[in-house]
């Protein structure tokens, strides 16, 4: 039987611990949200307020903001990505085992995140003057969470995929720029607190370094290409 050398078996509890780390401010957060702790029911309060403001004022920077917000990183968007990587990963056949947990991934990333919504059922916030509109409970953003486990899962494959290190910075931008991008639209828009979209950032970085710890222990090789496939 195969054992892990010294240098891999440290490699392997990071993630866990990473996961460790964020699912224990996963659930302060959860906890101070459920029972309405007031400070940061009101710092949500006051930071909605100003936002909305300026989003009724800022119309052209709003109609970005929809846009944004509606195509480019909606979360169906975003599983349609994860989909095609996956159809990719099947088709190189090698990676079928890769492309099941990614599949996987992202199906338990949308079940926790409406598990929570009907379970915290936090109202989201409500204007006389609205620039969106959006449905289901707040708590917590399913846009910041879905772009969060799409683009770390991602994020992840290209490392492993061992692409350049000029396109895994790109892929790197793409995705930070998405993440938090996704979440301030969602603040600006007025249709979500600014707790719920860390609430969603958390949950996604949680599960997504539970889904690599996950890989790396049932599947310790990383998913490498093959000679002659694409990058």
């Amino acid at each position: 039987m195969r054992t892990a050398s010294p240098t891999q078996a440290p490699q392997r509890s990071t993630p866990l611990r990473l996961a460790g780390a964020l699912a224990g401010c996963s659930l302060v957060l959860l906890v101070l949200v459920g029972t309405a702790w007031h400070p940061l029911i009101s710092a949500d309060r006051e930071v909605a307020r100003t936002t909305h403001r300026w989003a009724v004022d800022e119309r052209t920077l709003t109609h970005a903001c929809r846009i944004l917000t509606d195509w480019v990183w909606d979360p169906t968007t975003m599983r349609l990505l994860c989909l095609i990587v996956i159809l990719w990963l099947v088709w190189r056949r090698a990676a079928w085992w890769t492309a099941s947990w990614l599949a996987l991934t992202v199906a338990v990333g949308t079940l926790v995140q409406q598990g929570l919504k009907a379970a915290v059922d936090r109202e989201r916030p409500v204007w006389p003057d609205p620039v969106d509109s959006a449905h289901y409970a707040a708590f917590p953003s399913g846009h910041a969470m879905t772009a969060t486990v799409v683009c770390g899962l991602l994020l992840w494959l290209l490392h492993g995929f061992g692409v350049g290190r000029g396109l895994f910075r790109a892929g790197l931008a793409v995705a930070a720029v998405s993440v938090v991008g996704v979440g301030l639209t969602r603040v600006w828009l007025g249709v979500h607190w600014l707790t719920d979209v860390l609430g969603g950032w958390l949950l996604g970085g949680t599960l997504v370094a539970l889904a690599v710890a996950a890989h790396q222990r049932w599947r310790p090789e990383p998913p490498r290409r093959t000679p002659g496939s694409a990058p």
